[in-house]
């Protein structure tokens, strides 16, 4: 009988800003249920946020290898289906191999991981293990962007030759990580984050998003890196020059300190017979360019759309969507596959439609050969 998956959450207790994000957007389908956690490398504040979430004190857990062990040794038709992973990028690797290996499905915040060594092994241990695994790319999750790759698939826009691609912020403009903003502190630190600043926690999403939507490759790139704040130990700013496997060309810029600007991920795609336009703070919206005619625009829930883009929206046309809705629709799709495997059946397979581990391996590697090239004379770079 169909019943809800089990989720259990490893970071995201009091004060997290993703954690949050997770668990509205897992519970939105009410396809999910939030069951036990380790929501903090600090026992207590982690069992504080239990009582936070009304959870039984018994399986709110200390740590994530706790967690994991104790949740193994319940019944199964108790303990936990999955673990959603919402910490920071050093802590990814541990809890989601464990998880991996001890028979339980993995949701895991991106980038996939701190380095390219372990993503590789997460990829392995996936292959090896067979379980589901999500990773929140969640810009894929939007109406407009599925459609955007379905009229591509559908040959709307012929062969593609450009792409252009960015993510612009403006929070890190100052050095914030010398306050207490806890945000600002670990996406800067290297023994939290990783080689990578902007790169690793933004530039990925532009790199992911243009993969996703055109069904290219990045063959090779060259890149400009910076750090532009007197003191921070990690990029803030880059500019990179793509090659894609069908010959294109692209360009892909992401900065953290683009003064003024929020959230403006933003996309171009040009093919031989039209092209493609769609703003992430604008996303009910798709722009369809056309040489001899004018733009056609394309709206979430207006008109003939393809079935994929329908299956993610949610709520009558003229009705905002975004952030939350496009993070549920990976948890959805998620969840289908879970449930699905639960009750040995096929899924169908709109549902197989979200970021994996491999897309994860292929942002790790982007960000290594990005830092590559920016350090390197020889600025081309095969990826």
């Amino acid at each position: 009988m169909p019943r809800k998956i089990r989720m259990g959450m490893v970071g995201g207790g009091r004060d997290a800003f993703i954690g949050g994000v997770h668990r509205i957007a897992a519970a939105i389908d009410q396809q999910i249920e939030l069951v036990c956690g380790a929501f903090s490398s600090n026992p207590e504040k982690s069992r504080l946020s239990g009582e936070d979430f009304f959870l039984d004190p018994s399986r709110v857990y200390g740590n994530y290898k706790e967690m994991i062990e104790k949740e193994r040794q319940l019944p199964e038709d108790v303990r936990m289906d999955f673990i959603s992973i919402v910490t920071p990028n050093h802590v990814h690797y541990g809890p989601a191999k464990m998880a991996l290996e001890h028979g339980f499905h993995v949701v895991c915040d991106k980038p996939l991981s701190f380095d390219l060594e372990e993503a590789r092994d997460l990829v392995e241990t996936v292959n090896r293990t067979g379980q589901i695994f999500a990773l929140t790319h969640n810009y894929t999750g939007y109406p407009m962007v599925k459609q955007a790759r379905a009229m591509i698939k559908n040959d709307a826009l012929g062969k593609i030759k450009k792409v252009v691609v960015e993510y612009p912020q403006g929070w890190l403009s100052t050095l914030l990580e010398s306050s207490d903003q806890k945000q600002a502190a670990w996406r800067t630190d290297p023994k939290k984050s990783g080689i990578a600043g902007a790169m690793g926690d933004i530039g990925t999403h532009a790199e992911n998003l243009a993969e996703y939507i055109t069904g290219l490759k990045i063959k090779e790139l060259c890149a400009d890196i910076s750090t532009l704040v007197d003191g921070r130990l990690l990029d803030d700013d880059g500019n990179i020059l793509l090659r894609f496997d069908n010959g294109a060309r692209g360009v892909l810029f992401a900065s953290q300190i683009s003064v003024g600007e929020e959230n403006s991920l933003a996309i171009r795609i040009y093919g031989e017979k039209a092209g493609l336009e769609w703003h992430q703070m604008q996303p009910n919206t798709l722009i369809f360019k056309h040489q001899e005619k004018p733009a056609e625009i394309y709206r979430t829930g207006v008109g003939v759309l393809y079935p994929e883009t329908v299956a993610a929206a949610r709520v009558p046309a003229g009705h905002p969507e975004g952030y939350l809705e496009a993070f549920a629709n990976i948890y959805r799709n998620f969840a289908k596959c879970v449930q699905a495997r639960i009750d040995g059946v096929a899924v169908d397979p709109i549902y197989e439609d979200y970021p994996t581990v491999e897309d994860g391996l292929r942002g790790m590697e982007f960000i290594y050969k990005v830092i590559e090239s920016g350090k390197s004379d020889q600025k081309w770079i095969k990826l």
